[in-house]
């Protein structure tokens, strides 16, 4: 199961929310010990794969027939913004390189790329992806700036951190274009 997102306040019960983008989202009191909130979660766990399902089918089933909107795009990019700046921190630290800015576009025919200043831009298409696909896209692009190639030098270094890259290579490539139509 993807990452869980803890959210700590004032209440005085647990609650569990996935989103329309697949997030999962644990609301918990201040006081609740993280077992507690694992226990929870694990309890919670066949309700969680269901609605997670469902949001992925529902997904599938609105951008199966259609372009997006300017406003839908405009959403998936404001979102890309922060979740590409959380995953380019955490595994530029883990690939040890740093980077310039990072850009967000709604691209035709691109997932990501890496300028030679070390600048990262990424499509914001890549929120409509499974969460460890965005990964993918995101230690590709930073592995450039150790090779700005796809060399086998190149691939080790990807391969690193995800052994697994090929299988989210793979997805992107028949998936992606049908994600791609969408901005039309």
């Amino acid at each position: 199961m993807k990452q869980i997102e803890i959210r700590r306040s004032n209440r005085k019960t647990m609650s569990l929310e996935v989103t329309a983008d697949a997030r999962v989202i644990v609301r918990a009191p201040l006081f609740i010990s993280q077992a507690e909130i694992e226990r929870f979660v694990t309890s919670k766990r066949t309700w969680i794969e269901k609605s997670l399902q469902k949001v992925r089918e529902h997904q599938t089933l609105k951008h199966d027939s259609r372009s997006l909107t300017e406003k839908e795009l405009a959403l998936l990019a404001d979102q890309a913004k922060q979740v590409f700046a959380e995953k380019a921190a955490y595994f530029a630290k883990r690939i040890g390189v740093t980077y310039g800015r990072i850009t967000i576009r709604a691209q035709k025919t691109r997932w990501g790329s890496c300028s030679n200043q070390g600048n990262l831009n990424f499509n914001c298409l890549l929120m409509l992806a499974p969460e460890e696909v965005q990964d993918y896209v995101v230690v590709h692009e930073l592995c450039h700036r150790k090779e700005m190639n796809h060399s086998e030098r190149f691939w080790r270094e990807v391969a690193k951190i995800m052994p697994d890259y090929k299988v989210h290579k793979k997805w992107l490539k028949e998936h992606g274009s049908k994600i791609m139509s969408l901005n039309s």
